[in-house]
């Protein structure tokens, strides 16, 4: 299934295979680049098609973690996990604890976190058999959720692309839909109704979408419909693949900016999004609030402290797109190329290190 193709097609280090016949438990762990530091990122649990198709998600999922350890200034690589499995159905503190068995074996070189799927308590059951795992329940009035974080890491990015867009980063007033009003795009819509936007609103649980709507005076769209609407500012905080070829067309906003990973079915579509003059924000750099705050957890920092560092994704986002307009490139190239720079420029001192 996995051959040094898939490894070299990716920049992996490496790919670890978890099995446990009496939970049923089924996990990759991917680690793509630890020059900056140990791989953190977090764990994912969903049913896939195909092995083939995990393995092709996590390892995705794990090279967008080093870009985004990279761009938030941290000394941390990027790394992933995926447990295969309906979470709904075959989550149980077995598995959990299985799991962590594995992750605990990796003697830190990959550290686990909330993902889709696995939440903060989840977190707490995974490290009763390992130290490697962070975000979990709030001990000592640290840690805790981080939602909050990448939400509000994600408002100061949007800011940054309305300043970009509309020469302002005021939003009241502006239109933004957000996709998926989960944990995180709840507290983001929060944050907008704050600020003064006019929220539209699309979630599979229509439940969950109708006690949003009634909290900020929100306007709900379907599912499959959320895309298409007309606004300033589109907020894809749900799964990934949002930007399609098939969807692109029918996008009809000014900006994509959201808390989602891989929003991109193919980063080729960044070029068409440049052409289309709709500003994407990547993904990596706009999302990091989350991986900031949990990379932070055992740190001296406050919790103030760390939202403050939080804050200033919109600033480094600033600086992408400001070189994005130099070189007439889309915002996801120059956010790449400067990831890269980063990590490289820490392999030659490294390696110059090691030559004394």
């Amino acid at each position: 299934m996995v051959c040094f193709a898939d490894m070299e097609r990716f920049g992996m280090e490496e790919f670890v295979f978890c099995r446990d016949s009496e939970t049923g438990l089924q996990a990759i762990v991917a680690i793509h680049d630890t020059t900056l530091g140990p791989a953190l990122g977090g764990t994912r649990m969903k049913v896939y098609a195909t092995e083939k198709e995990a393995l092709l998600d996590v390892a995705s999922l794990a090279r967008a973690m080093t870009y985004k350890a990279a761009m938030a200034g941290l000394d941390l690589g990027g790394g992933k996990a995926v447990i295969i499995g309906d979470p709904e159905k075959e989550k149980t503190e077995s598995l959990l604890r299985a799991y962590g068995r594995f992750v605990e074996r990796l003697g830190g070189r990959y550290i686990t976190s909330v993902d889709s799927g696995i939440n903060q308590y989840d977190i707490d059951c995974i490290r009763r058999e390992t130290k490697y795992a962070v975000g979990g329940s709030a001990v000592g009035g640290r840690g805790g959720c981080p939602s909050p974080a990448t939400a509000y890491g994600v408002l100061e990015g949007i800011r940054a692309c309305a300043t970009q867009v509309y020469g302002s980063p005021e939003l009241k007033g502006k239109v933004v839909a957000v996709q998926g009003v989960g944990n995180v795009g709840r507290a983001l819509c929060q944050y907008l109704a704050d600020e003064g936007a006019k929220l539209i609103i699309s979630d599979v649980n229509k439940a969950l979408g109708q006690e949003i709507m009634n909290r900020f005076g929100a306007r709900w769209v379907e599912p499959d419909e959320v895309h298409k609407v007309t606004c300033d500012i589109f907020s894809p905080c749900a799964l990934g693949n949002v930007v399609t070829e098939e969807t692109l067309p029918e996008f009809d906003c000014r900006i994509i900016a959201g808390a989602a990973n891989n929003v991109l079915a193919d980063n080729s579509l960044a070029d068409r999004l440049h052409e289309s003059e709709i500003l994407y924000a990547p993904d990596y750099v706009i999302n990091a609030g989350g991986l900031i705050y949990v990379a932070n957890e055992n740190t001296s920092c406050t919790s103030p402290e760390i939202m403050a560092v939080v804050g200033r994704i919109g600033e480094r986002l600033a600086q992408v797109l400001a070189r994005a307009n130099r070189e007439d490139s889309s915002p996801l190239w120059v956010a790449d190329k400067m990831a890269e720079e980063r990590v490289q420029s820490v392999k030659g001192l490294l390696s110059l290190r090691s030559s004394f």
